[in-house]
Parts: structure tokens; sequence; C-alpha cells
């Protein structure tokens, strides 16, 4: 079976979107050509895709759905607070036609690099934030540094085995807790912007002790994914997501930060986690 395998002093050189200089549109409309229309029994989900990121794994993954490669396939291995993983079954001639991948985990960055920042020092990074709809962390040091993708609910990512550059086409969401201790270890492609219910509906593939094995006959199967541009026009569901370059999102993020209304008697600490800001969609037809 695939397995998953399993910074700061902010430069004044360092440019991140602030009220001041982010632009005034609120809401992006998704390219069709980058957005999956995924069919579970459930109901319908749409990822979107990120290729400015990753842009291998989403041009082999997307060839993959074109071909209908995943239709019928499982999701194996589904572990409650943790991931749902799906792809060919292990070995099989459909398996082993895929081509390998190496990884896009991560990728440099200097002090133009600009984003919309979240959060200095987390745990896993000396800086969180967003570019792009995307959970974003990285590190700079001086002029120079590197910036990867965070394992927040509702990414996808491709797994892979013990080696770095082992992935293909086996890939999995996050339905739990955010996994962090996995970025810059895996690649991250895309995230679910709708249909997250039918995701976490996918039938668990672990029992507790003492309970029966879940038979695989009872493991959740894809019945369809294809890009949008692909879905005919009276079956599209076209999504609008947050823009987080926008001065809208920017207030948002300060006023989640500050939580000063009146329910918040006992005030947390300033403190803002990446992965606790979800980014808001919503259906324009």
């Amino acid at each position: 079976m695939k397995k998953l395998v399993g910074k700061l002093v902010v430069f004044a050189s360092l440019i991140f979107v602030t009220a001041c200089g982010a632009n005034d549109k609120q809401w992006r409309q998704l390219s069709l050509e980058n957005t999956v229309l995924l069919t579970l029994p459930q109901g319908k989900v749409v990822i979107e895709l990120a290729p400015q990121f990753s842009p291998n794994h989403v041009r082999q993954f997307s060839e993959l759905v074109k071909q209908g490669f995943y239709d019928g396939t499982k999701f194996y291995r589904v572990i409650d607070g943790f991931v749902a993983q799906a792809g060919p079954k292990d070995g099989s001639e459909k398996d082993k036609s895929v081509p390998i991948l190496a990884m896009e985990s991560h990728w440099p960055i200097d002090d133009k690099w600009s984003f919309t920042k979240v959060q200095d020092n987390d745990l896993f990074a000396q800086q969180t934030g967003f570019k792009d709809g995307f959970a974003i962390a990285q590190h700079l040091d001086g002029t120079k540094g590197e910036a990867w993708l965070t394992h927040c609910p509702g990414v996808l990512a491709m797994a892979r085995e013990n080696k770095a550059d082992s992935a293909s086409s086996h890939f999995y969401v996050v339905i739990g807790q955010a996994p962090r201790y996995l970025d810059k270890i895996m690649t991250i492609f895309g995230r679910v912007v709708y249909g997250m219910q039918h995701v976490q509906a996918i039938q668990r593939t672990t029992s507790i002790e003492g309970e029966y094995a879940v038979d695989s006959r009872e493991h959740t199967s894809i019945v369809n994914m294809q890009l949008m541009a692909d879905v005919p026009k009276k079956d599209r569901i076209i999504i609008e997501v947050e823009d987080t370059q926008s001065a809208a999102f920017v207030e948002r993020l300060e006023k989640r930060r500050a939580r000063n209304g009146e329910f918040f008697y006992n005030k947390p600490p300033p403190v803002l986690d990446v992965c606790q800001v979800p980014i808001r969609s919503r259906l324009i037809k």
C-alpha cells in the first residue's frame, strides 16, 4: 500500500499584503481548466488545482482525470481525523502505468515574494499566510528563503512511498486536524472549495479494537472525475472564492485575530492559526 510517511523577525524589505496595499476585489472566479468536479455517491465536490505551486503534479493529475483514470477507483485508506486516500490497486497494471513524479513540496523565494500574512512564528514556520486562496508557510533569511503549501483541512495532496520522488497517482484529502508535520515532505496541489461535507462522509476504512474490519466492498468509490471545462455547461458548478489578496480579506483576518465580540468575555491571545481561517466560496451558478 502506498503510505503517507509519517518560522520570525519580519524584514523591512519583505512584502506582504496590507489593508492599504491589497486590491479591492473581494471575490475571484475559478478557472474551468483548473477546477475538478468529483462525483461521489454522497454528492458532488469541487476542487481547485494549484498549477502555480505544483505544475507537474497538476498536469499529470489533470491528464489522468481527462482519461477517466480515477472513475470507479476507491478511497482505500480513510482514517478519521486524518486523510481520505484514493487510487488504483497497488501493483496493478493501471497503477504501474503512471509516471513517477519528482517532489514539488516547496520552492525558493526572495524578498520580493508577496503574500497576505497571517501569523509570525507558529509551531511549524517562521511565517504563515495566504496566496491565491492557498495557505502558505515560509522562511526568509535575509533576501533568500523558501515557501510551501500547508496541510490544512480540505487540501489535496499526492501520496507516495518512502522515497521522496515516488508519487504517481494516489492522492489524499485532509479530512481532520491539520497534519502540518507532513508539510514540505508531500506535494500539495489543490484544495476542496465546495462539497466538503461529502468528503467527510467517505467511509472510514479503519476500525477500533474489538470491531470487525471494514470490508473493502464498503469502501467509497469515485463515481466520476472531470475537469470542469469538460463538463457540459448545464452541469457545471461555477464557484467564486474569496480573494485572499483583497482589502476585505485582510480586514477579516484582523477581526478574526482580535476577537472583540461580546461572546469572548475571556479573550484568547491574538494568535491566528492559518488552518483556522476558512476561505469562503460561493456559487454563481
